[in-house]
């Protein structure tokens, strides 16, 4: 018996065919019942290459993503990525076959071979990958778009930096200021009200980049908290290169904190649940402000600067 990993060709075994775009796959079985799968690919076909033709091959036709091993297929040669074999409950969404456990080595075998483009070429990406470090490298493509920075929603719209600067100003309201330093006021008339009851953000453009001031309320333990902490508008290689300062602070006391922007490519939640920023005390907070201690009145200045 040939091991179970070995594609065993059988001219006399009946073969069923499926076509996909400018290739296919035929799917055979052995007397012993050991399924085969064979790739062609027709280069010339529908004016294709070969690559873009058996890339077309690699979609899976249900989420319409590559599909990446184990593949899958049903005995009539239809292929879906495993994520999906498990959303359509083992049935083939094209013939509702019973999906089993066949993977398609051959077409596994094949991607191998293939070297592509990074999806985000059109945005400046020049690389080429092989099929299987193509995702890897996606995920971590200083081309790719990101995400808004915008922490009072979960907001999906993502872009460059100038697309995104934009959407805050004009669809968030943000305000937007030039110059590296910074002197803001916050009020709020219920400080008792903490979990995300206050936030606020503004960016600053300075040195030719932009900066996000953010400044919110929310439970550290059992302990309500304000936090301020800045965010680059751009790569972790560049925000390495500046450092900020914030100050808050009445009575003849202060606080005061030095750090690196975060980029934007980390969530916010993720800065804020990390406590990389400049953390205030609600009694501390209450303390600064003055007063009968019934209304929030935090005056936060600070500085960006460029190191050398």
């Amino acid at each position: 018996m040939a091991p179970p990993n070995v594609c065993l060709e059988v001219p006399e075994s009946p073969a069923q065919e499926c076509e996909v775009g400018s290739a296919s796959i035929v799917s055979e079985a052995d007397p012993v019942g050991i399924v085969v799968s064979k790739v062609f690919v027709a280069p010339g076909k529908s004016g294709l290459a070969p690559t873009s033709s058996v890339h077309e091959l690699l979609e899976c036709p249900v989420c319409t993503n590559s599909m990446y091993p184990p593949i899958h297929q049903c005995p009539n040669g239809h292929t879906l990525c495993s994520n999906c074999k498990v959303r359509v409950h083992n049935r083939c969404p094209t013939c509702r076959f019973e999906l089993g456990n066949i993977r398609c080595l051959a077409l596994e075998k094949v991607a191998e071979s293939l070297e592509l483009p990074c999806k985000y070429q059109a945005l400046g990406c020049p690389d080429i990958f092989p099929y299987y470090s193509k995702l890897k490298h996606e995920a971590q493509c200083i081309f790719r778009p990101y995400n808004c920075p915008y922490a009072g929603s979960e907001c999906s719209v993502t872009g460059d930096i100038p697309t995104l600067v934009a959407h805050l100003r004009d669809d968030h309201k943000v305000d937007m200021h030039n110059g590296c330093t910074f002197n803001h006021r916050y009020v709020k008339s219920n400080p008792q009200e903490v979990e995300n009851a206050t936030w606020m953000l503004t960016v600053f453009n300075c040195f030719g980049q932009h900066f996000c001031l953010h400044f919110e309320a929310f439970q550290l333990g059992m302990a309500p908290v304000y936090m301020a902490f800045l965010r680059f508008m751009g790569d972790d290689h560049e925000a390495n290169n500046y450092s900020y300062s914030l100050e808050v602070g009445a009575n003849g006391r202060k606080l005061s904190w030095q750090g690196v922007p975060r980029s934007i490519r980390d969530s916010h939640r993720k800065v804020r649940d990390s406590h990389d920023g400049l953390i205030i005390q609600r009694n501390m907070a209450l303390f600064f402000s003055g007063g009968d201690r019934k209304e929030l009145k935090l005056r936060v200045t600070g500085r960006i600067w460029k190191e050398q």
